[in-house]
């Protein structure tokens, strides 16, 4: 009779779920070399081959996908079960990635939540650009992210679509002045779309505020020196939308995005990305642009 091991199908569940060992290898806090072990030793109990290693990108076999329906059972039906019967108090901590322009309103809420849920797990916000946060979730140093773009890769889930919104200082005028003046982040993913979106209306504009500090930004905004897009619905108390009448144009609609929220990685992360799809998933969402890979 062969057995199979619980923690070496969580290791095969993880690198299913992450697209590879080493950024499996980050959220399960093991070497890569252990990850990679564990699979061999997964393959030779079952006499199969459950890892296509001809590509860049590590893709099951088709044994692969069977044992990876049962894997995610057995690994739940564990973790159920200790639960259940041990009465455990969670602790430990977990890395989430934020960036800096969703933070507010919805993190406070659900960092209360799950302080509430899991008193003894301290979660490590990580508010940086998409960017970078994509970057650092590659390697493994970030559990799971939120993203802020416009489109969704493999292994992500949209939670919601959001239109981006000119925004400038309470009962400012900049917005009038020709070219128009634009403060932007260095790596900010709306730039583009808000530059390709204002040639496209054959109106001037300059960047006078190019910086890595959100709070820069913001202060050049509210001195009524420049305006600025964001989310809609994400701006500070001391920023407002601009009632523009139809004379700046329309801006595209942004995805916000979770990845690493994929079930059966644990209850805390499953908990995690549970208060994340409550919070930034609610009603009113345009579902067609919803979607899961």
């Amino acid at each position: 009779m062969r057995n199979l091991d619980v923690t070496t199908l969580r290791s095969f569940v993880a690198v299913a779920d992450a697209g590879g060992v080493t950024r499996a290898a980050g959220f399960l806090h093991l070497t890569q070399s252990a990850v990679s072990m564990q699979l061999k030793r997964l393959e030779e109990l079952l006499g199969v081959d459950l890892i296509d290693r001809s590509g860049r990108r590590v893709a099951l076999t088709a044994a692969g996908e069977q044992l990876l329906v049962y894997a995610r059972r057995i690994v739940a039906l564990n973790d159920e079960v200790v639960t259940r019967l041990t009465d455990q108090d969670y602790e430990g901590e977990i890395r989430l990635g934020v960036p800096h322009d969703i933070v507010y309103p919805a993190i406070p809420q659900v960092l209360k939540q799950f302080n509430a849920a899991f008193p003894r797990v301290r979660v490590q916000l990580v508010s940086w650009n998409t960017v970078n946060l994509k970057t650092e979730f590659a390697r493994g140093a970030c559990d799971m992210i939120l993203t802020t773009e416009a489109d969704l890769e493999p292994g992500g889930e949209t939670l919601s679509a959001k239109p981006l919104r000119w925004v400038g200082a309470p009962g400012g005028a900049v917005w009038r002045s020709s070219p128009l003046k634009l403060a932007f982040g260095r790596q900010c993913v709306f730039r583009p779309r808000v530059i390709e979106a204002l040639d496209e209306a054959d109106i001037a504009w300059e960047v006078i505020v190019e910086t890595e500090s959100d709070r820069t930004i913001e202060a050049t905004v509210s001195a009524d020196l420049a305006v600025h897009t964001m989310l809609d619905g994400t701006e500070p108390p001391h920023l407002e939308r601009i009632d523009h009448g139809g004379a700046l144009p329309e801006l595209p609609w942004q995805l916000v995005n979770l990845y690493g929220g994929h079930q059966g990685r644990g209850v805390v992360h499953d908990a995690l990305a549970g208060f994340l799809r409550r919070a930034f998933g609610g009603p009113g969402q345009p579902q067609a642009r919803l979607k899961a890979v």
